[in-house]
């Protein structure tokens, strides 16, 4: 039997689809461009997904999170991430 090994490097990355850890916010996949002509043209507005530190009293330590910059204003407003967090009920401890 072989033993399961663990790949470091490139081949050990995994795609993570674009969407706020925070918010959930995900990518509208049904909008529409209309030309001069009126043709209509489907395409994806994406969210504006930022990589983003921030210190967790609870835990204690530096969380690093994918969030959409409205979830950078929503932290901001509530005054932290731990807040933030218990009402949005995300476990920060996986970041």
């Amino acid at each position: 039997p072989v033993a399961f090994q663990q790949r470091s490097g490139a081949s050990s990355m995994e795609m993570r689809a674009r969407v706020c850890d925070l918010l959930g916010k995900k990518p509208n996949r049904q909008a529409r461009v209309v030309t001069f002509s009126h043709k209509r043209i489907k395409k994806v507005q994406e969210v504006n997904l930022q990589w983003k530190k921030f210190f967790s009293d609870e835990l204690n330590r530096n969380v690093r999170l994918r969030l959409s910059t409205k979830g950078i204003k929503t932290v901001n407003k509530m005054g932290g991430i731990d807040a933030a967090a218990k009402k949005f009920k995300v476990d920060l401890a996986k970041f």
